[in-house]
Order: C-alpha cells, then sequence, then structure tokens
C-alpha cells in the first residue's frame, strides 16, 4: 500500500508537472520539445555533428496560407474539436486492426524464414495530439504513452487557446532533418519566408508533415505533387481558430 501510494504521488506530481509547463507556455515560447533533443541525439550518434534549423514565427508572421494547408492536411477539425477527434481515433482502431488481422495471415501463410511486412500503422491524432507527444513524450507506441498524450492533449486545450497550439506546433514540427518549424522549412525549400508561401507552396510543405525526411530526399516525389494539389482546392474551407464557423 505504501508503494501504490507513491506511485500515485509520483504520477499525480507528473501531472501537476506538465500542467505547470502548458500554463506556462500561454506566454513563454518553448525552447526545444522532447521530440527534437531526441533528433539531436539521433544526429549525434549518426555522425558526430548536430544540423539545426529553426527560428521561432509569432501567430501573424506565419501567414495563413500555411495554416490553411496544415489544418486541411493534418486535421480538419481542428478549429471545433476539443484536442481528440474520437471519430477519426476509431477509424484509425479499426483500420489497425484489420491490417494486423491481414498481417497475421500473411505470417502463418509464410514459408519458414521469410521475411514478413509488419502491418501499416494508421494514426488519428489531432494536431494538439501530435504537439502533445513531440512537447513531452517519447515516440514508442504503448497504451501508456497514448494515454498520457490524451491527458495532456486535454490540458493543453484547457489552458491555451487554439491559436496558441497552432502557432507552437507550427514553430516545433520537424520538417527535414535538422528543419525545425515553419521559418526555417520555407526557408529551406522556397528560399522565402513562411509569410510569403503561396498556397501551393503551403500544401507541399503540408504533405510533407508524415514523413519530412523521407519527401526531404523525394522533393520531385510524383505523390506529394498529387496530393499538394488536392490539399490545394481543400484549403478556401480550411477553418482557422478563432474564425466563425460559415
Amino acid at each position: 500500500m505504501r508503494l501504490l501510494g507513491l506511485l500515485c504521488l509520483a504520477a499525480l506530481g507528473l501531472q501537476l508537472y506538465f500542467v505547470s509547463r502548458i500554463a506556462a507556455m500561454a506566454w513563454v515560447d518553448p525552447q526545444s520539445t522532447s521530440f527534437e533533443r531526441s533528433q539531436v541525439w539521433r544526429q549525434l550518434q549518426e555522425r558526430d555533428s548536430v544540423r539545426w534549423s529553426q527560428t521561432w514565427r509569432d501567430d501573424a508572421q506565419l501567414g495563413q496560407a500555411l495554416k490553411r494547408a496544415v489544418i486541411a492536411s493534418e486535421d480538419d477539425s481542428f478549429a471545433s474539436h476539443e484536442g481528440i477527434d474520437w471519430a477519426a481515433v476509431e477509424k484509425a482502431w479499426s483500420k489497425n486492426s484489420k491490417a494486423e488481422e491481414r498481417a497475421a495471415q500473411v505470417a502463418a501463410k509464410a514459408k519458414n524464414g521469410r521475411e514478413v511486412r509488419p502491418a501499416k500503422v494508421v494514426g488519428g491524432s489531432t494536431i494538439s495530439q501530435q504537439l502533445a507527444k513531440n512537447l513531452f513524450l517519447s515516440g514508442e507506441r504503448t497504451l501508456l504513452r497514448k494515454g498520457q498524450e490524451m491527458v495532456i492533449t486535454l490540458l493543453m486545450e484547457q489552458l491555451l487557446s487554439k491559436q496558441r497550439i497552432l502557432e507552437i506546433y507550427l514553430n516545433s514540427v520537424e520538417w527535414g532533418d535538422g528543419v525545425f518549424g515553419a521559418e526555417a522549412a520555407a526557408r529551406h525549400y522556397f528560399r522565402k519566408p513562411a509569410v510569403q508561401l503561396s498556397p501551393w507552396e503551403a500544401a507541399r510543405l503540408a504533405v510533407m508533415l508524415p514523413r519530412p525526411r523521407y519527401f526531404e530526399k523525394l522533393p520531385n516525389s510524383d505523390y506529394l505533387s498529387a496530393r499538394a494539389s488536392v490539399i490545394v482546392t481543400r484549403m478556401p474551407d480550411a477553418r482557422l481558430p478563432g474564425a466563425s464557423a460559415p
């Protein structure tokens, strides 16, 4: 019982730590995220040097084109949900369960020693959830980590405005190897500030987000161009935080 009590106190202390950190972010820009620090460590292991590009920009300096593109591509209900899109979570869970069943069937039929490709995991995370994970958590896929991600997400939605959540996300998300944030990405790929991105340029950056280091190596990818064209058509309907519903 004493051990259980200590564990409960430790868990409570951790949540209070998250509350204090998130509350401070209403006024103070985070200096780095857990994900950024993990990428520094990865770079040091791979090449004994650090490649890093990041410049913070306030909400107005990010430009509406990029904000609309990211919302249209990553989380089209961002302005209206409360941090977690339960319909998207249920859809992703269903897809992942079916993919795992198919992978198990293939593995059962495969000959001994034959390599079987693991099931592709589909995410149902909102922009708020992605930010929660990047700020504080590791990239491991466990129920405990996912549960903590949801708690942090709900705390952020209560303590920060939607505009602030999107601002922090766009300033800290990875857009290439050592490229973090919208301003660094805009200058890295298009040699211009984020606020000057055209709708098509913004759409290309938005499409890169799930696999930025992969697409950085394939700038002429047919998929990237085709998907960006789709996002451009969706951008006018993307609702920005603070805007009234149509």
